[in-house]
C-alpha cells in the first residue's frame, strides 16, 4: 500500500531498498513480462526504438544504459549495430538474467557511476534507476558528467500524472486519491521488521524539466505515448482502459549543452 508519511529516505536507504527488491523479484519480473523484455521497448505502451529512434544514429556512438535490469534494450542495440554499448544496474540478480557475450554489464549505483568524465555520446534509461533515487537532481548532474558536450540523454518514467491515481488497471484506478504535488515517496515495508523493501520517488513534469536544465541539459521533447488501438495486453496499472484516458509514460529527450 502507499505510504506518504514519515521522513524521506536518502540515497543510501533508497539504493539499499532497490537492490533488495530487484534481487528478490528478478525471476518473477521476467516471467511476467516476457514480451516487453524481449527487445527495446521504451514503455508498456510498447513503443519500440526501431520505430521512433530517440537515440539518433548510434552506429559510431558510445552508449550507456542506466538502470538496465537484464539489459534487453542494450542487447537489441548491440544486434542493431551500435558503435559501443555498456550498461549497469544496481541488482545482481537482474544482471544475471541479462548475461550475454560481448555486452559489458556492470553492477553499480546510479548515484555514483563508475565511469570517467566525458565518456559517452548517448545515455538512456527505460524505466530504470531514475524514480528509485532520492536525489534525482544529483543523478542528472552525474549523467551530465559522464556525457560528452552535446551528448544525448533520453529517459522514460511512469508519467507523473499517474501518481494521483491508485495502482489499479480497472475502474477503481480512475479516481484521484492524492495530490499531484505530493512529493513524498511511495514506500513498502516488511511487515515484521519494518525494513523498507521498495521505494519510488515522485517528481512532477516541472521538477524533471528543472533538474535537467539545472544539470546543463537542453530539453528537446517530452513524449507521452498514446495507448495503441491493437494493444490489449496490460501490465500492472497500465491497461487499455486507463491508457485511452490519460498518459502512462513520459519520455524526456534532452541534449547536454555544447
Amino acid at each position: 500500500m502507499r505510504n506518504f508519511t514519515g521522513p524521506v529516505p536518502n540515497d543510501q536507504e533508497s539504493s539499499k531498498a532497490s537492490r533488495y527488491w530487484w534481487d528478490l523479484d528478478a525471476t518473477n519480473y521476467h516471467s511476467e513480462h516476457t514480451k516487453y523484455l524481449s527487445s527495446f521497448y521504451w514503455c508498456p505502451e510498447m513503443l519500440h526504438e526501431s520505430d521512433i529512434r530517440l537515440l539518433g544514429d548510434v552506429q559510431t556512438a558510445k552508449v550507456i544504459e542506466i538502470g538496465c535490469g537484464s539489459a534487453p534494450c542494450s542487447r537489441w542495440l548491440f544486434e542493431d549495430g551500435v558503435g559501443f554499448i555498456t550498461a549497469f544496474d544496481i541488482s545482481k540478480n537482474m544482471l544475471m538474467h541479462g548475461r550475454k557475450p560481448r555486452i559489458p554489464l556492470v553492477q553499480a549505483d546510479a548515484v555514483d557511476m563508475p565511469y570517467l568524465d566525458n565518456s559517452f555520446d548517448v545515455a538512456f534509461s527505460a524505466f530504470g534507476a531514475i524514480p528509485f533515487v532520492s536525489d534525482s537532481a544529483a543523478l542528472m548532474r552525474e549523467v551530465a558528467r559522464i556525457l560528452k558536450p552535446g551528448g544525448r540523454f533520453i529517459f522514460a518514467v511512469t508519467h507523473p500524472m499517474r501518481w494521483i491515481f491508485p495502482d489499479n488497471p480497472g475502474e477503481g484506478g480512475l479516481t484521484v486519491f492524492t495530490s499531484y504535488f505530493n512529493r513524498n515517496p511511495y514506500i513498502e515495508h516488511d511487515s515484521e521488521t519494518n525494513k523498507i523493501t521498495y521505494i519510488e520517488h515522485h517528481r512532477t513534469i516541472g521538477d524533471r524539466v528543472r533538474e535537467l536544465v539545472q544539470a546543463g541539459f537542453i530539453l528537446k521533447d517530452i513524449i507521452e505515448p498514446e495507448w495503441p488501438e491493437d494493444l490489449t495486453e496490460g501490465w500492472g496499472q497500465w491497461s487499455p482502459l486507463r491508457g485511452k484516458l490519460f498518459p502512462g509514460t513520459a519520455i524526456f529527450v534532452s541534449e547536454l549543452a555544447p
